[in-house]
Formats: C-alpha cells, sequence, structure tokens
C-alpha cells in the first residue's frame, strides 16, 4: 500500500491525477483522514461506499478549496451559510445547503442537500488545488476507515483498514482528532446535526440566528448514526460514580487469565485502578482529549482489550463533540 509523503509535491501531483482518473487517494485534513474520490462522478464516489462498506444512503461530505469550490455544488448559499463559511473556513465546519440537482447526486446520498467542508491542513488543501487544476471541482471523503469503525488520525491507521493499492498521502497526526461540526442551513436557519471541536456558542455567535438541535426533519448526514466510532472492544460510558463502584467489585489485583475478557479504563479523575488492570488516563483538557480520543481507542484495540469502561466526559460545551463520539461508540 503506496504511503506517499504529503510534503511532497510530486506525491500530490499522483494523488491528484489518481482522483481525476476516478480513483481513491485518503488525504489527512485537521480533523481525521478522508477517503476521497472526486465528487462530481457518481462512480468514482460509489467506490467510496464499496470500500467502506458504507450504505449508499449516508451521505459523505464533499471537501473543496474555498466558496467557490461549494458554489459549484450548492444551487444557493444560504446567507446563515455564508456567515459560517466566512467564519470559519477553511476549518472544522461542514455546512449543509441544497444541492444543483445535475451534481453530487452518490455523495449526497440521493439527498436534495449536500455537506460542504473546506479543510484547513495544508497537504488537503494543496490536493484540492491540484485536484481543481485537473478539472475536479471537490472530493467527497468520509473518513477512511471501515463503515461505522474508529476514525483515523494517522496514515498507519488508513493503512491498518484497507488493501493494498490504495494511496495515502501522509500529513502527520490530524492536529483536532474527531471530525468536523455539521450544521444544516437549508431550511432557513441554523441546526446541529454534529458537534465538533466548535463550541456551539461560537458557532450560534457566526450564524446571527439560534442554533437549533436536531430534529426528525432534518436531513441525513454523516456520522450521526446512533451507533458508530466504535471499536472492537464494548465500550460501556459511565459516570465517575458508577465507575468507582464497578471497580470497587473487582478483586484487588487483576491478572490476565488465558481466555478471559481483557479488561481496560480510559477515566478522567481515577488516579489508581486494581493492579494489572490496563488504565489510560484522559486529558484533563477537551482539545488534547479530542486529539488523542480515536488513537487511544485503536491502542486499546491493538492491545487486545475486548471491555473497555469509559468515564463520561464533563457536561460542558467544550466536552460536547467528545461526548458524541463516545456516546456513539458506546451505542
Amino acid at each position: 500500500m503506496p504511503i506517499l509523503p504529503g510534503n511532497l509535491e510530486a506525491s500530490i501531483a499522483r494523488a491528484a491525477q489518481a482522483l481525476a482518473d476516478g480513483e481513491l487517494v485518503a488525504f489527512p485534513t485537521e480533523t481525521v483522514y478522508g477517503l476521497g474520490a472526486r465528487a462530481d462522478d457518481d462512480g468514482a464516489v460509489r467506490k467510496i461506499f464499496a470500500a467502506k462498506g458504507r450504505p449508499a444512503d449516508h451521505p459523505l461530505i464533499v471537501h473543496v478549496p474555498d466558496v467557490a469550490g461549494a458554489e459549484a455544488f450548492a444551487a444557493e448559499l444560504p446567507p446563515v451559510a455564508r456567515r459560517l463559511i466566512e467564519a470559519f473556513w477553511p476549518g472544522p465546519l461542514t455546512v449543509i445547503v441544497p444541492r444543483r440537482p445535475e451534481l453530487g447526486a452518490a455523495a449526497a446520498g440521493g439527498q436534495a442537500t449536500i455537506g460542504l467542508r473546506s479543510p484547513a491542513h495544508p497537504v488537503a488543501r494543496a490536493l484540492l488545488e491540484a485536484a481543481a487544476r485537473l478539472g475536479v471541482p471537490g472530493l467527497a471523503a468520509p473518513s477512511a476507515n471501515r463503515f461505522g469503525r474508529v476514525s483515523p488520525t494517522s496514515a498507519q491507521h488508513v493503512a491498518s483498514e484497507f488493501d493494498a493499492g490504495l494511496r495515502i498521502l501522509d500529513g502527520g497526526d490530524c492536529a483536532l482528532g474527531i471530525e468536523s461540526a455539521i450544521v444544516d442551513c437549508s431550511r432557513g436557519g441554523a441546526v446541529l446535526l454534529r458537534p465538533g471541536v466548535l463550541e456551539a456558542s461560537r458557532i450560534e455567535a457566526a450564524a446571527g440566528v439560534p442554533l437549533r438541535a436536531a430534529d426528525a426533519g432534518a436531513p441525513r448526514a454523516s456520522g450521526t448514526l446512533e451507533q458508530h466510532y466504535a471499536p472492537t472492544a464494548t465500550v460501556r460510558l459511565m459516570p465517575l460514580r458508577q465507575l468507582r463502584a464497578a471497580l470497587d467489585v473487582l478483586p484487588g489485583e487483576v491478572l490476565p487469565v488465558e481466555g478471559a475478557q481483557r479488561l481496560a479504563v480510559y477515566s478522567l479523575n481515577l488516579r489508581d485502578v486494581p493492579r494489572g488492570l490496563r488504565f489510560r488516563r484522559m486529558p484533563a483538557d477537551a482539545a488534547a482529549a479530542a486529539h488523542e480520543l480515536f488513537a487511544a481507542l485503536r491502542e486499546f484495540d491493538a492491545a487486545g482489550v475486548s471491555v473497555l469502561w469509559v468515564e463520561e466526559p464533563p457536561d460542558e460545551p467544550a466536552w460536547a463533540g467528545v461526548r458524541d463520539r463516545l456516546r456513539r461508540a458506546a451505542a
């Protein structure tokens, strides 16, 4: 599987040409690594669904270099969408807007709306610009992992998910670590469909209208299924008091037993656990916790953990994205 150094012009050129030819390329963004195909070619986009094992009606986010790129796919950019774009692009915010009927049907999962984002990662931006010079207006790109599993935040994570042959641009570890916030701007307001690292108060201030919670009339959006972002281990999310009570019933020393469940704990506030139990402390800073979350879940899997007890993060705005990902991982 070719992992290409993303800081080389030759790598960007090879990847852009592959995309122009209708092939798949994995690339880094500031959030997670994406599995990209040219969004204006429904046949190329269907390769993403096949590679991931993703239902074809579960829409993808289209990555574009700028507002002009967004206008290629949008039937219109409502004023609230334009305000959010001006405030947060390039960056970790996706806007859902009405879609041009002739473009992006597969990426949109057949809906009349489409999710658009302009990533900030320099490798992603170089790739989008190089692809645009070859006639590619934007890249449909969900996270570069098997459907429903833990998102990748390094090139090595991507390589572990797919068969040899996929081109992967290596841009280092992703700075933010969880996916973008998604705001539906297609129905005359602003509806938060998925939290990210941007706090809701910042999004609402930039939108200039009240930010509403998701409702039954919202379009389908990437990464919003009840069960998602799940490691192989069974995740149980619990408050600190409940976690402490569960640990109290364990023996004072937990020894690995061949064939027995392998239990691990991921906690913000615990200071000690029974000896022999795998333990990782969650960072006290929400941004740091988001940055390491998916890598930590993958490390537990790599260690053979089968049951993971996770302390619920604080019910505070800065932690909304981390809470959302853990809740879906434990669903």
